[in-house]
């Protein structure tokens, strides 16, 4: 009898750890909770966006018959096609109210072509990234905003020009509910619909990935003006940022100043603008610093890279999160990216 109670507390063991080990193997429905939780980086890419193809005009020899255009539907299949893995939309850096009615149309879209995907439990394909207005000192303002993104079905937010702890200390709040210790509006809109989930499992799942360790939202932030660059460790510091970012493009413009001529005014190019001077060490220098501040409080750092090459050396410095825009260098960078995770 003996014996036998050992075999069977044995098989008994064995039992729940396959059942661990497979509930361990359950995708999270946001797939970039299970990277990031796993020090994995992350690549991905812009929102294709609508145009048409072909043209012509003017004196011009008589071009091709132009291509349909394509439709919101054709934009969220192949968004959903490519091997990256996240969907990043900037629309609505300006203003949410503006670009959420647009944003929304392609949300919906991207569920109706298999965002949402069944087995072997669901999760997303590609997890869904967009951009928030500034949230600046109105955080009422940027409460409701964030409400309203949250709300439309998103599983991560990038609060744009960060220049205080507070201010991203606020935005973190509003990711959550009331009865998660935050202050986003007690609604959950069409989110429950795009996630395939009850509005009770919704408000379960619906909270900041890594101060929830079983949530599935996650924070992005992005640091890009001297102000912003004056206080990045204290930004860095404040628990919930997922990823922080250097704004390198808008950093470019931040370390450039006019190039003025003997006259004292400054000088105009041949397009008619005028000339400006980049200093590439500083605004390297300013990317760097932000790099650090990740590195000291242990928080993935992103940065924008348009082709392989360059991601391949910003990985090298540590960087671990990506993005790039929509067409073939991006896509071959997310290619290079997914190759380097391998190894």
């Amino acid at each position: 009898m003996r014996v036998r109670g050992v075999v069977v507390a044995a098989a008994t063991v064995g039992l729940i750890g396959s059942l661990v080990t497979l509930e361990a193997a359950k995708p999270r429905l946001n797939p970039m909770v299970d990277l990031l939780a796993n020090k994995q980086p992350v690549f991905g890419l812009y929102v294709p966006s609508l145009g048409r193809r072909g043209g012509g005009g003017g004196n011009a020899a008589p071009a091709a018959p132009a291509a349909p255009a394509r439709t919101v539907a054709d934009l969220a299949k192949e968004a959903l096609a490519a091997p990256s893995d996240f969907i990043f939309d900037g629309s609505m850096e300006r203003s949410v109210d503006a670009g959420l009615p647009a944003f929304t149309t392609m949300l919906g879209a991207l569920a109706d072509n298999g965002l949402l995907v069944k087995a072997p439990s669901p999760h997303f394909s590609h997890s869904i990234v967009v951009k928030m207005q500034e949230i600046g000192t109105d955080y009422a303002k940027a409460t409701e905003a964030i409400g309203k993104q949250l709300d439309a079905g998103v599983t991560t937010i990038m609060f744009v020009g960060t220049e205080s702890a507070a201010e991203v200390a606020a935005g973190i709040k509003a990711m959550r509910y009331k009865s998660k210790g935050g202050t986003r509006p007690d609604s959950t809109g069409n989110a429950p619909k795009i996630w395939g989930m009850s509005e009770s499992d919704y408000r379960k799942k619906a909270d900041l990935w890594p101060l929830n360790k079983d949530g599935e939202l996650v924070n992005w932030t992005i640091v890009e003006s001297k102000e912003g660059l004056a206080h990045v460790r204290e930004i860095a510091a404040v628990k919930g940022v997922g990823v922080l970012w250097p704004g390198a493009g808008t950093l470019r413009g931040v370390f450039s100043s006019p190039k003025m001529g003997a006259d004292g005014k400054q000088e105009i190019g041949p397009n008619g603008r005028g000339v400006t001077v980049f200093d590439a060490e500083a605004w390297e220098k300013a990317i760097q610093q932000v790099l650090s501040a990740c590195k000291e409080f242990n928080v993935p750092c992103g940065f924008p890279s348009n082709t392989a090459e360059d991601m391949e050396m910003r990985y090298k410095q540590g960087f671990r999160v990506f993005v790039a825009g929509w067409g073939e260098a991006g896509t071959k960078m997310v290619e290079r990216g997914r190759e380097l995770r391998k190894q």
